[in-house]
This record gives C-alpha cells, sequence and structure tokens, in this order.
C-alpha cells in the first residue's frame, strides 16, 4: 500500500464469532475460538484441506482434516470455523499477514451465505476486470482488499478531518439537500414539486450561498463535510452526479486566514495517512498569470522541476518568421541533448497530437555551442541572451513553443508535463501544495460577452472603485485555488458581503439588479440586514483520497460510483419510473 492508517480490529464479540480474521496471534495459542468470513481460497494438500478465510479485518488460515466439513462449501461462501488456535510450522509462517503465524484447527465448520451463481470475477483480481462488470457487481469489487481498504481510509479521513476542524473552533452544520435553481457554473439536477404544480426544486451544486447565509446568521466557523450534486462529464478526476468537499466558511475573516486553516488541515491530513514527504506551511502561493506563464496551467504539479521562460521579446528580434508577432514559451531540459532520435521524434509526434504545428529546440554541447535549424536565425550577438535568459548548460536542450499567448501557455504546459515524465524528474515520493492566487473576475465568453471566470460571489480587488473604473478582464478577485501534485483540490474566495458591489459586479456580467433579486432573493436580501467580511474553500474529499491512495480514477476512492456515462450499474438508475408518478409529478415524458 502506498498510505498508513487502515488497521482495524474489534474487542467485542459477536454471534458468530469470537475473533475477527485479523486478531488472532501467538498470544492465542491453545484458546478455542470461532472466526467467520468469506472463503478466499482452498487449498488441498493430500488429505488435509486449508481455506484462507478473509473478513473486513483480515485472512485467517482455517486447517481442516475432515474433508465432510467442506461440503457445498466454494470460494466467497460465508462459513464460521470453530476450533483450537495452533502455530504454524516454521517454514509455514506468512509474514504478509498478522495472523501469519497462527491457525485454526476447526472441527466444527457452518455454513451462513451459500454461493448460488457463479462469482462473475476472482475477487482478488477484480481490478483487472472491465469496469461495467466491476460496477454492475460492486459489492463484489468492494470484497478486493485493495478497493475496500480505499474505502476504510476514506472513513478515517472523513473522521481525522471532522476532528481537526473542530478542534480549530469550527461547528458543522448540515445545509439543505433539496434547494432552488441558481446559475453557479454547472447544469443543475433538478426535481419536480408534487405539490407545486410546474416547480422545480435542484440539489445543490455546492453549498455556497447556505454557508454565506450562516455567516450572516451570526456563526462564526461553520463547515461539513458537503455532498454536491452536478450534472457535468466525467473525468478521471471528476465523478459525475455528486462528490464531496470539505466546505468551511470563516466570518471576520481574511484570504491569508483561510489560507492558514487549509495549510493546518491538508498538511495534518497527508502527513497522518500517507508514508510520502509533505510540504508543511505556509505552502508556495502563485498569481494565476505567473502560473499561467511559469507553468503553463493554473495546476501546476511542482514534483516537476521544468519551468517555462517567455521569449517572446526576445525572438522579435530575431528574423526567425514563424515566431514573429507570436507568444514564444521555451523549456529547458538539462541532460537531454544525448537522448535518442527516437526521443525527439516522440515528443513531436506528442507535440503534433495536441495540435502543435511542430516543436522547435536547440541542442547544447558539452563546449556550449549551439545546435539546431533555429540557431541560424538568431543574430550571434544575441546567443549569449539566450543562453542566459534560457539557463544554458552543456547537454541541456531547450524547446520553443509558439502560438497566441493561451495556447503558447497551454502547449507549454502539456509540453513541460510530458518532459518531466519521460525525463523522470517527477518525485513520486512526495506531495507538493501551492495556492493559486489573484485569478481574473471576468472574461470574454465565446460570444465576445463578459463573465465571470470563477464564483460570482467573490470579492474583487478593489472593491466597488474597480468594478467602476477598471476594464473587466483587468479586474482581479481574491479567488484562490489549492493545488497538490497538479490536482485542483478546492477553490475559494473572500466573499462579496457588500450590497452595493454585489449589484455592480453582476451587472458587468449581464445581469440587471432585478435579476439578482430572482436568482439570489436570500442572499441578496440577507446583505441588507448587516452582513460580515467573510471567506472560505472548500477542499475535495473525493480528489484528496485519489492522490492518498495513489489512484488515477476518482471511482476508486467511491463505494458505489457512476461509470464515465453517468449510469449507476448496480442499482440500475437512471430508470424509467411509472405513470403514476409522473403524474404525480405533473411530468408529461413525449
Amino acid at each position: 500500500m502506498s498510505y498508513k492508517g487502515t488497521e482495524s480490529t474489534i474487542s467485542t464479540t459477536c454471534a458468530h464469532r469470537t475473533h475477527t480474521c485479523g486478531q488472532l496471534t501467538t498470544s492465542d495459542i491453545g484458546k478455542r475460538v470461532c472466526v467467520s468470513g468469506w472463503v478466499d481460497t482452498i487449498r488441498d494438500h493430500g488429505g488435509v484441506k486449508f481455506v484462507d478465510l478473509r473478513d473486513h479485518y483480515g485472512v485467517t488460515q482455517v486447517v481442516l482434516h475432515d474433508d465432510a466439513l467442506l461440503d457445498g462449501v466454494g470460494k466467497e461462501c460465508v462459513i464460521s470455523a470453530e476450533g483450537v488456535v495452533e502455530k504454524r510450522d516454521d517454514d509455514k509462517i506468512n509474514t504478509k499477514l498478522v495472523t501469519g503465524e497462527v491457525e485454526v484447527k476447526a472441527d466444527k465448520l457452518t455454513l451462513l451465505g451459500g454461493v448460488r451463481e457463479s462469482i462473475p470475477f476472482e475477487i482478488g483480481d477484480s481490478r483487472s476486470t472491465r469496469e461495467d462488470i466491476r460496477l454492475k457487481y460492486r459489492f463484489l469489487d468492494l470484497r478486493n482488499p485493495e478497493v475496500h481498504n480505499n474505502i476504510i481510509l476514506r472513513s478515517k479521513v472523513i473522521s481525522f478531518m471532522r476532528q481537526k476542524m473542530t478542534e480549530l473552533g469550527f461547528l458543522e452544520i448540515q445545509t439543505p439537500i433539496l434547494t432552488s435553481s441558481s446559475p453557479e457554473g454547472a447544469r443543475d439536477y433538478i426535481i419536480p414539486s408534487r405539490k407545486h404544480k410546474g416547480k422545480f426544486y435542484a440539489l445543490p451544486q455546492a453549498p455556497q450561498i447556505f454557508k454565506q447565509l450562516l455567516m450572516v446568521s451570526g456563526f462564526d466557523r461553520y463547515f461539513q463535510i458537503a455532498p454536491c450534486f452536478r450534472d457535468e462529464d466525467a473525468r478521471a478526476d471528476r465523478s459525475p452526479g455528486e462528490f464531496y468537499q470539505l466546505d468551511f466558511e470563516m466570518a471576520f475573516a481574511s484570504q491569508e486566514d483561510v489560507f492558514a486553516v487549509a495549510e493546518n488541515v491538508l498538511s495534518a491530513v497527508f502527513a497522518e495517512f500517507s508514508t510520502k514527504k509533505v510540504d508543511s506551511a505556509p505552502f508556495v502561493k502563485i498569481p494565476y498569470r505567473e502560473a499561467m506563464k511559469k507553468y503553463g496551467t493554473d495546476k501546476p504539479d511542482l514534483r516537476n522541476p521544468l519551468e517555462i521562460v517567455d521569449l517572446s521579446e526576445f525572438f522579435q528580434k530575431c528574423t526567425f518568421a514563424p515566431f514573429k508577432g507570436k507568444t514564444v514559451r521555451s523549456i529547458t531540459a538539462d541532460n537531454c541533448a544525448d537522448k535518442s532520435k527516437k526521443f525527439f521524434e516522440e515528443m513531436l509526434a506528442f507535440a503534433n497530437g495536441i495540435g502543435m504545428p511542430g516543436l522547435g529546440y536547440i541542442k547544447v554541447g558539452e563546449d556550449m555551442s549551439l545546435a539546431g535549424p533555429i540557431v541560424k536565425f538568431i543574430p550571434e550577438e544575441k546567443l549569449p541572451e539566450l543562453v542566459s535568459a534560457g539557463s544554458l548548460k552543456p547537454g541541456s536542450v531547450i524547446f520553443f513553443i509558439s502560438d497566441n499567448e493561451d495556447k503558447a501557455n497551454e502547449y507549454a504546459g502539456q509540453i513541460r508535463s510530458e518532459l518531466g515524465k519521460r525525463l523522470e524528474l517527477i518525485d513520486s515520493d512526495s506531495f507538493r501544495f501551492c495556492f493559486i492566487t489573484d485569478f481574473p473576475m471576468y472574461e470574454y465568453d465565446e460570444t465576445g460577452a463578459v463573465a465571470f471566470t470563477h464564483n460570482p460571489f467573490s470579492m474583487p480587488q478593489g472593491g466597488l472603485e474597480a468594478l467602476m473604473t477598471k476594464e473587466p478582464t483587468t479586474i482581479t478577485a481574491y479567488q484562490y485555488d489549492i493545488v497538490c501534485n497538479g490536482i485542483e483540490l478546492s477553490s475559494g474566495a473572500v466573499r462579496n458581503h457588500d450590497i452595493d458591489i454585489m449589484v455592480k459586479a453582476f451587472e458587468i456580467a449581464g445581469y440587471p439588479e432585478s435579476e439578482i433579486q430572482k436568482r439570489f432573493p436570500a442572499l441578496y436580501g440577507a446583505f441588507k440586514y448587516g452582513a460580515p467580511p467573510h471567506a472560505g474553500m472548500a477542499p475535495g474529499v473525493d480528489r484528496i483520497l485519489m492522490l492518498l491512495c495513489g489512484e488515477e480514477n476518482i471511482r476508486e476512492v467511491i463505494a458505489f460510483p457512476m461509470n464515465g456515462n453517468a449510469q449507476d450499474l448496480l442499482m440500475g438508475a437512471p430508470c424509467d419510473v411509472t405513470e403514476k408518478q409522473l403524474r404525480e409529478a405533473h411530468i408529461k415524458v413525449r
């Protein structure tokens, strides 16, 4: 395992067992015990049969000298076995198991739950089975100890988070699941009302408005492990339908106050449940525009030491036509010049695959000579400037990416990541955190209209004056993300608590005051009655678990996830409903 903290035992006896399958040790030798669980394996050693019995806590070996005891018993049957604990022979000890020095010599076996159909996959190999089969039989997939332990860890992490937040003076408060629809960036799940014909509830995309209302209500520090519902397409790090976050908000708080809480809790969680190196507070803070220039993304993986350098101005002084009038980014990779021709061909193929027309580069010789097709377009007197700007060394290679600014940043970020992987530069034994700060308040959408970049309830830096005097896309907000190893864990913001600023902010994005009153009546009304400054954020629980478990897919850390097509294959959702149910909800399906 790549994480710690999944050990567990019980101390009380139950009707069908005196000990769990992870409890027995040499101190129990000579005791008569009863263990219960699922039959993991059955091995026949010439008249003596060995059963590996598995439960939530571990595996115990059961020895049977009477074949009749196993009549009707096969793999994955649930049984209880009674007998005396004995020491294993020295050459039969299994050091991988807590119970590996002992076995139960059983003289009584009871079948508690039989298997009546063939098992669709081997439990221990379930992760290599097609995902649709795994999810259809998720109750079997969860028996796999590796999958099972992910869910155990999830429980422990959430419990630990609750403890930390309580210690920091936060009060856990639940907010509604049935609420009103509001434009918060994603599609709502809507629910028809039976009592109010033609009206709909919505599942909350986040507790955003409610937690702000709690601050207006006089609560000082709120948190909850909050379910959030968004009708979004799945990604490897995003589950369709629902997800959970450690949602918290603080009254009379600044951005730095929120950072301090996040640093305290997240560094403690990762240190407690991982054996990897974990960044301690304070985490690195990187302004959004700097992140885009330096890493090509607002989700930088700081385990990758490569950085992007802006050479746009430098190449305007050169004669290389493809770079003229373009944004030019460069990435210098040390000890790369001696890589094979195949390496550079594969990097070019990768660049073409993400939409780049090519990938220029210059190699640096051991004598600091520069070689490559682009060199002849650089005036000789400018070469030292390139060496300095690119931090070139003997054996290094400088790669060039050119396009409009947005595309150049995007491409450079992907080339940086690919080089980091291919050159094996990523420190896989660490968790590296950073805050991305100072996000733009606004952006232009595909129609050319001004739109909110992130949370519309954020406080603009400069307040009302900035909204009144600045070009919208130059306004930054007190908005921030936490990123760990290239994964965005959380967004947050200092909230807009002033109704005049709120009205102006929405007006710039095309929402008149009447629309705010209609869409956000509770918040708009509450701000008229004295709202304190407040701020918060909401780290994603599922993504934290992904990182701690070393999983590439978020569904591996969710007990009963939907598939990538937003279907629950186990329960058969979404499903048809009866005509009576439709009539009661005033719905007609065409």
